[in-house]
Formats: C-alpha cells, sequence, structure tokens
C-alpha cells in the first residue's frame, strides 16, 4: 500500500498542505461524526451523515472530472482519497464502523477513476474493504456496486474487479453458489462496456486483465475443493465464463491480431482445466454438457449473461487456427481437428452450423471473419454422402443459417478477395450438401433473400447444377424423352419453372420491379433459355416447359407483361440523358436482349 500513497502523494509535492485543505478537514469531519454515530448504534444519524459523506465524495469527482487542466481541484481528489485510506487502516477503528461503511464508500470512491490517476489508490481502498470485512458481504457490496455502473461510467468497474477477483479467493463455503452468483454480474460489466464503448478505449485491457484474474481465482477454489460434484459445477461454470469473455474480447478488440495473442493465449490455457477440447467446442457437444451442468430451466435470466458462448467456442477454435501460440496453450494441434472435420461430414457440419454464430456477427471484426471463412475452407471434405441415411435432415437448419451468413460476408465484406473467399466457400457447401437436399436449400435461399443480386447468382448456381446433371445423364446414356415422375432426386424437373416464376411472376403479383431487380431478372431469363433450348435440342421434357400450357403460360404470364414493362421504361428514358438514365438504360439492355430471345423461342415452339 506504501507504492499507492508515494505515488499520489508524489503528485503533491508543489500543492498546499493537506491539513489546509478545505477539502480534507472537510472530509475528515465527516468521517470523524460516521464513525461516532455507528459506534453509538444511532442508525438514523449515522445513515444521514453517510449519504452526506457520499454526496460530498460525488461533488469532488465530478469537479475534478469536469476541470482536468485545474490542478487544485485534481489535488483535492488525490487528497481526499489518501484521507480515506489513511482512515480505514487505522488500527483503532471499530469493525462496526468498517462494515457500515464498506457498503457506500467503495461506489463513492470507483467515481474518482474517471479523473485519471487515480486507479491505484481507489484499488488499495477497495483491497483494504476486502480485507478487512466479511467475504459474502463483501461479494455482495461488489456485485451490486457493479450491477449499478451504467455505460458512461462503466470503466469504474475496475476496481470491483480487482476486489472480486481476492473475494473469491477469500470464500470459505457454499463455493460455488456465490461464485455463480457474481459471474453473471462482472459478464454483464464486461458486455456494457464492450458494446458502448467506442473503439479503442484504454481501460478495456484493464478491465480484462482483471476478468482474468477473476478466471484465475476460480481456477484455485476449484483446485481447492475436495467435493467431487462441486468442483464439476464449478470447472463447468468456469468453463462458461471463458467461452464468454472469449467472444466479448474478440469483439472489443481494437488492435492487430497480433497483439492480442498473450491475452488469448492465456485464456486458452484454461480450457483443458475445464475439460474443454476443440472437437466439443467447435462441434456443440461442450457446450451442451457444461450448459446443461449449470443452467436450469427456469434461469432464463442466466441464461442471457451467457448468450456468446457458442461464438467464444467458435472463436477459442478460431484462434487457435491463427496461432499455433495459442492452439499450444490450449492443448490442441489444430491439424488433427481439421483432418478429423475434412473426414467425417456430419463432424463437420456440426461445425459449419456452429461457425455461422460468428460469420453473422455484426460486432465481429472482418478479419477474424476473414479467418473463419479461410478455416472453413481448409476443412471442405470430399466423403460422398449416403442419401438413404436419415440423420442429415437435421443439419439442415443450421446449414442453412450458415449458408445465409456467408452470403453476408459476399455482399457486404469491404475486401474483394474476403468477397470471392466467401463464394468459394459458399459453393463448397452447397455441394457438401446431399443432392436430394440440394435443390430444396437453393428454393429456400432464393424465396428468403432480400437481394437481387444474391438471387440472380443463386439461379446462376441452379442453372450449373441442372448442366452438371445433364451431362452426367448424356454420359450415362440414360436421356428420357417422357416426363413421368422419377424416383432419384433431380434438377431437371418441374420445379426448376417455378424458380424462374418466383422471379418472373412474383408471389405478391405483378411484374418485378425495374431496374432495381434486373440482376434477378436476367437470371432468370437466362435460366428460362437454357431450360428451352436444352429440352428442345435434347429431345427431352424433364422439366415439362415445352408442354403446351406451360408454354402459354410463361409466355402470357412472365413474357408479355415483363415485355411491357421494359419498353415502357426505356421509351420513358429516350428523352432524358442524364447520368440516372444511363445507369437504367445499362441495366436493362441485357435483360430486354434475353427478353426477346425467349419470346422469339416460345413463339416458335407455339406455332
Amino acid at each position: 500500500m506504501e507504492k499507492a500513497d508515494d505515488h499520489c502523494l508524489s503528485k503533491l509535492q508543489l500543492t498546499v498542505p493537506s491539513d489546509d485543505r478545505p477539502s480534507v478537514l472537510r472530509l475528515r469531519e465527516l468521517l470523524a461524526a460516521c464513525s461516532k454515530s455507528i459506534e453509538n448504534g444511532d442508525t438514523h444519524q449515522s445513515e444521514a451523515l453517510i449519504s452526506e459523506l457520499v454526496n460530498y465524495l460525488d461533488c469532488i469527482s465530478e469537479a475534478a472530472e469536469t476541470e482536468l487542466d485545474n490542478g487544485d481541484t485534481e489535488s483535492d481528489a488525490f487528497e481526499v482519497l489518501n484521507e480515506i485510506y489513511r482512515f480505514i487502516s487505522s488500527p483503532s477503528l471499530d469493525q462496526g464502523t468498517i462494515d457500515t461503511l464498506s457498503f457506500d464508500l467503495p461506489k463513492a470512491v470507483s467515481k474518482f477513476i474517471r479523473v485519471g490517476g487515480c486507479l491505484e489508490i481507489v484499488d488499495s481502498i477497495i483491497d483494504r474493504f476486502v480485507t478487512l470485512c466479511s467475504p459474502r458481504d463483501m461479494l455482495s457490496v461488489l456485485c451490486e456496486a457493479l450491477d449499478l455502473q451504467t455505460t458512461k461510467a462503466a470503466t469504474c468497474a475496475a476496481p470491483f474487479l480487482s476486489g472480486l477477483s481476492k473475494v473469491i479467493r477469500s470464500i470459505q463455503r457454499r463455493h460455488f453458489e456465490q461464485i455463480k452468483v457474481a459471474v453473471p454480474v462482472v459478464l454483464n460489466a464486461l458486455k456494457a462496456v464492450d458494446f458502448e464503448t467506442s473503439e479503442g478505449d484504454v481501460n478495456c485491457d484493464t478491465l480484462y486483465a482483471r476478468a482474468m484474474d477473476i478466471a484465475s481465482s476460480i481456477q484455485s477454489v476449484c483446485v481447492k475443493l475436495v467435493d467431487g460434484k462441486v468442483q464439476e459445477k464449478l470447472h463447468s461454470l468456469l468453463g462458461l465464463y471463458v467461452l464468454q469473455i472469449m467472444a466479448l474480447f474478440s469483439v472489443s478488440m481494437s488492435h492487430e491480431v497480433s497483439s492480442c495473442l498473450p491475452f488469448v493465449s492465456k485464456l486458452s490455457s484454461f480450457l483443458p482445466f475445464c475439460g474443454l477440447s476443440y472437437a466439443g467446442l467447435i462441434t456443440g457437444f461442450d457446450i451442451d454438457k457444461i450448459s446443461n451442468n449449470i443452467i436450469g430451466e427456469d434461469e432464463d435470466d442466466y441464461t442471457a449473461c451467457f448468450s456468446y458462448i457458442k461464438h467464444g467456442a467458435c472463436l477459442s477454435v478460431l484462434w487457435g487456427f491463427i496461432s499455433e501460440e495459442v492452439a499450444q496453450a490450449a492443448d490442441e494441434k489444430v491439424n488433427v481437428l481439421k483432418d478429423e472435420l475434412t473426414s467425417k461430414q456430419t463432424e463437420r457440419w456440426k461445425a459449419i452450423g456452429m461457425f455461422r454464430h460468428i460469420l453473422s456477427f455484426a460486432a465481429l471484426s472482418w478479419k477474424l471473419k476473414k479467418h473463419a471463412i479461410d478455416f472453413l475452407l481448409c476443412i471442405h471434405g470430399s466423403e460422398s454422402f449416403d442419401d438413404k441415411q436419415s440423420d442429415y435432415i437435421s443439419y439442415m437448419p443450421s446449414l442453412f443459417a450458415a449458408l445465409q451468413a456467408v452470403q453476408i460476408i459476399i455482399m457486404y465484406a469491404p475486401d474483394a478477395t474476403l468477397r470471392r473467399n466467401g463464394f468459394d466457400l459458399f459453393k463448397k457447401l452447397l455441394a457438401d450438401i446431399p443432392y436430394s437436399q440440394r435443390f430444396d436449400m437453393f428454393r429456400a435461399l432464393i424465396m428468403n433473400s432480400d437481394s437481387p443480386s444474391m438471387v440472380g447468382l443463386l439461379l446462376d448456381l441452379v442453372k450449373g447444377e441442372m448442366h452438371a446433371e445433364l451431362c452426367q445423364k448424356r454420359a450415362a446414356g440414360s436421356l428420357q424423352v417422357d416426363t413421368k415422375a422419377r424416383s432419384e432426386p433431380s434438377f431437371c424437373t418441374p420445379s426448376i419453372l417455378e424458380l424462374v416464376e418466383l422471379v418472373l411472376r412474383p408471389p405478391k403479383g405483378g411484374p418485378p420491379v425495374l431496374p432495381e431487380q434486373s440482376d434477378a431478372v436476367l437470371s432468370a431469363l437466362n435460366l428460362y433459355r437454357y431450360v428451352l433450348i436444352t429440352e428442345a435440342t435434347g429431345n427431352t421434357n424433364y422439366t415439362g416447359v415445352l408442354l403446351k400450357s406451360n408454354l402459354q403460360k410463361s409466355y402470357n404470364e412472365w413474357l408479355l407483361p415483363l415485355r411491357t414493362l421494359v419498353t415502357g421504361i426505356m421509351s420513358e428514358n429516350k428523352t432524358d440523358y442524364d447520368e440516372i438514365t444511363v445507369d437504367i438504360e445499362c441495366a436493362l439492355n441485357p435483360v430486354e436482349l434475353v427478353l426477346y430471345r425467349c419470346i422469339d423461342l416460345v413463339e416458335e415452339k407455339l406455332r
């Protein structure tokens, strides 16, 4: 503690002696009055005096914060804090006075952190209370203080985190129950800082260092426990805490990836202690195991504080992929994990489903998302899947969500290389889906996309799938002229026309909106033209596109209304030559070209 006193007093060498400072004299009067009333058992008077003391400290901290260039107010703040420390360190002070003041003084002195340079002495004051008071009482005091922190004062949480770290080590009984109360309070305080504090806040490093100290304290308690069941629960709680911290830290990082590695390595060292492996984390098995061990069915509030544990699980593995140092700290070999995921399709699907959490996480940096894409590209497998198995259907919802997350990368990533890699991954994920489910996946993605460009891209991929299937049929000599239903899954079915209709005659009615939806319309027309030409030249009719009823429907309900719309827009723009008009014409020219080709083909078949 001498270090803290010397640090503060050294800054006051050129100022007025503390004895002559009105602020310190007034503080001494209030502290003495509080002590006397508490010793006398006058509850009403002591409450009033403590309230006055807190208000007085608030005034000093606010003055020092708002007048940072004023040396006198800053000196007052240092002297006041030193006086409080001297007072509570007095050997003659009654324990009852210490206990009573512990409920209010820690919160009051924490506000001085915003003055700058006061963290060390504030830490010392709170540490003194932790040393002198009951661990159970201080746990409640510190948790309440953390709970009351506002976004503006979130950085005031630092001394309370440090205090909790010491309190946890001092708990004598009911370790799990008391730590379980503290953990969500800590995580919620960190979350408030991460998502509300501007990038580059220097206080984040301090907060996370202290959050790490709390993890170390929980670990030390685990080691001392004799009761195996309680120890197992505390291991699980520590695991959840570490994963949530991993996610919050990864979101808050404003530094280069390399500068984050020491912290992540140290955090990863807790994973094997908690029985967590990369394989268990990336497939979700370990998450379910430790969650079920801690969170009851009726604990929705408790679940909320661990809202990013799945993100943290994926990020734990991702950091190991980024750095061998991190993987070694977690006692893992990433190459072994990649080989396992490459060779086992269901495990790979589980991993892809888990990674959707970070790919769609808006708060996560593009740097980390780039590494996530690279990792998923590394685990692309070549194992053929037996469509006759039924369990793969259960993975389709999570794969659908993962594909939607990759779509976000393709559309919005600021870097062209990342967008290109995202598209490569998108195609590989689709190819990894059993053929019997692939068309349904395409249809679901198209129906749930609000991006015309993405719809156009998906329709182009559908055309590619259809072309590949027809080439296989020709190679096998199995082309059929009839349109009877076939039992094997296929892209060459009447359902292909349903996809075209979704764009050319939207479910909500009317023709598509142009030029906004020109990308989707162009791809739909190209797909329709491809189907027409392929079926006609191959003497087949798998899709039913050559049926007279379908030709008349497409002609009257899709093509003619679209022609009316396109020609109307083009004629309106003939008199204008501004930039917008040129953009519209450039968007509609290819649409018009393919549209008239489709009309010619249909009219030829209807003759």
